[in-house]
């Protein structure tokens, strides 16, 4: 009578039976599975911020900290707008959302862009005075993550944050915190501070999507030492309106989408050079964006790429 084969394979001085090992690849299995799912759903969420949107922005400051007792707060902002958000990139790894605002029919003005990439390692860090320090994390560190990467009119960087989609109970939204510089609306009026740490949470919504922001006004020396001055409150409230309402700025980027396609190849070029970034305030008495926003939809690469470098210090 033959003997009976063994019910189990051994690994080593571990013995894992048949029955183990068909259950562990159909839980493997639906781990990818799930994964694979989880990243659709943020793809989804993420290309749900795309479109036409009618925006409110606030902004107020909610906690004093300096000790200085002749500081002035900023006044509470409120503001609205008309934008259009246009996917100009769209892969399995990386979105591409530019947003234009509509002044008038007449007046479009290429606004921020934010690029989602999936489980990015490569960051620039604002540090500050125009200053981003490079830095890569290991892949475990940003498994399952989208990087946030937001850029100024002009491409140039602002800041880039890490985090999970997060999909339950109803809900639909991402955190992070990150450095940044002074936003417009700031650098123009204050400079007491000079770092900006946004914790930004973007969340989907029926009628569109909100922009949730809790700010901190940071004083930044050159060896990196931080005093915090005051605290902000900022909440931006997309709300979704018929794409027609939008057209003008859809003909707009129709128009200038090679421009700016240039525009960011060059950019991508430098950010490839994974080295700190160190730009210019003005050149020949003026600011990168005015110069890129001067040039001609049909200006050629070179035009614009020598733009850019004399710019970069």
């Amino acid at each position: 009578m033959k003997s009976r084969q063994p019910e189990h394979l051994v690994w080593g001085k571990i013995s894992v039976s048949k029955q183990c090992l068909t259950v562990l690849a159909a839980l493997g299995f639906a781990l990818t599975s799930a994964q694979e799912n989880k990243k659709a759903q943020d793809i989804r969420a993420i290309k749900s911020m795309c479109g036409c949107y009618e925006v409110e922005f606030n902004f107020a400051e909610t906690f004093q900290h300096s000790k200085d007792a002749n500081y002035k707060p900023s006044k509470t902002k409120l503001d609205s707008g008309l934008e259009w958000v246009e996917l100009v990139e769209d892969r399995s790894d990386k979105l591409v959302l530019q947003h234009l605002l509509l002044v008038s029919d007449s007046v479009i003005v290429k606004h921020w862009r934010q690029d989602w990439v999936y489980e990015n390692t490569d960051f620039y860090r604002f540090f500050k005075d125009k200053t981003w320090k490079f830095s890569a994390l290991p892949k475990a560190t940003v498994k399952g993550q989208w990087t946030q990467n937001v850029y100024q009119v002009d491409d140039s960087p602002r800041y880039s944050g890490s985090a999970t989609w997060i999909h339950a109970d109803g809900r639909h939204f991402w955190t992070s915190t990150t450095d940044a510089p002074l936003p417009r609306r700031e650098y123009t009026v204050r400079s007491d501070y000079n770092v900006l740490r946004r914790t930004n949470t973007h969340e989907i919504t029926s009628e569109g999507w909100t922009h949730d922001q809790d700010n901190e006004k940071i004083v930044r020396d050159d060896a990196g030492k931080d005093v915090l001055v005051a605290s902000e409150k900022g909440f931006d409230v997309y709300r979704k309106v018929s794409d027609s309402k939008c057209q003008a700025a859809r003909d707009y980027w129709k128009k200038n989408a090679a421009l700016w396609k240039n525009v960011r190849a060059k950019w991508q070029a430098v950010y490839g050079r994974k080295k700190d970034l160190n730009l210019a305030v003005k050149v020949n008495d003026s600011f990168l964006y005015e110069q890129l926003f001067d040039l001609k939809a049909d200006a050629g690469k070179q035009e614009s790429d020598r733009i850019i470098d004399s710019f970069i210090k």
